[in-house]
């Protein structure tokens, strides 16, 4: 790797998962991996299955040299657009590790004011193996994060769709209106505040949410 070449040692890879959905947070991991290290399957989240990822997420908890995540709430995305949300959540990612890494690597995002030296890479999760893993890290995490709100919210089936515009989420959109989770600044939820606010925009104390457990643990 470039990087390891020009003496650098602890090298993270940044990257997201939940910029498009509708509900739920951004997720964000950063992961440094120890030099040398090869994990079979590995590659962009979006083209591993779900129990591969799975199996990969408990492989990279386990070798990874430092695992970091972050998280912006659809309230942040909707105060700051998704793009510095997503933003937000690497800074907290980074936050979040053990050790401070000498090195970025990202997936097509640059964090401004670090003193960390960093390099952008276009479709980074399909040619770094640090922001696959994070990559994976991310959406695994999301996903049962998703799972837990499913439990909060049954009637929108988070557990299935994970708050992403399909068919059936959209129908339950406009069945049930949008929860405190969905993200008001995005136009499909937006158009049905709009519509009828006061049936639509409710809200519910999440002092105690999933969110709040956002965990690296293998089990969780």
């Amino acid at each position: 790797m470039e990087a390891r070449c020009r003496g650098y040692r602890h090298i993270a890879g940044l990257d997201e998962a939940g910029r498009g959905p509708l509900a739920g947070p951004v997720v964000a991991a950063a992961v440094l991996l120890p030099r040398g290290c090869r994990l079979p399957g590995l590659n962009d989240s979006k083209q591993v299955g779900e129990s591969d990822r799975v199996r990969l997420f408990a492989e990279i908890v386990r070798r990874a040299t430092g695992v970091g995540i972050g998280a912006a709430t659809e309230a942040e995305i909707d105060r700051l657009n998704i793009l510095q949300a997503t933003r937000l959540a690497m800074r907290r990612a980074l936050q979040a590790l053990p050790l401070q890494p000498d090195f970025l690597l990202l997936d097509a995002v640059t964090l401004s004011g670090l003193s960390v030296p960093q390099r952008s890479i276009i479709k980074g999760d399909g040619l770094s193996c640090s922001i696959a893993a994070a990559s994976i890290i991310a959406k695994v995490t999301r996903d049962r994060l998703m799972v837990e709100y499913h439990r909060w919210y049954p009637q929108y089936n988070f557990a299935e769709h994970k708050g992403y515009g399909t068919p059936e989420h959209l129908r339950l959109l406009r069945e049930h209106g949008p929860c405190a989770i969905h993200r008001r600044s995005f136009a499909p939820v937006q158009q049905l505040c709009v519509g009828d606010a006061r049936k639509l925009c409710s809200s519910v104390d999440q002092s105690e949410s999933p969110l709040d457990r956002c965990a690296t643990d293998a089990d969780w």
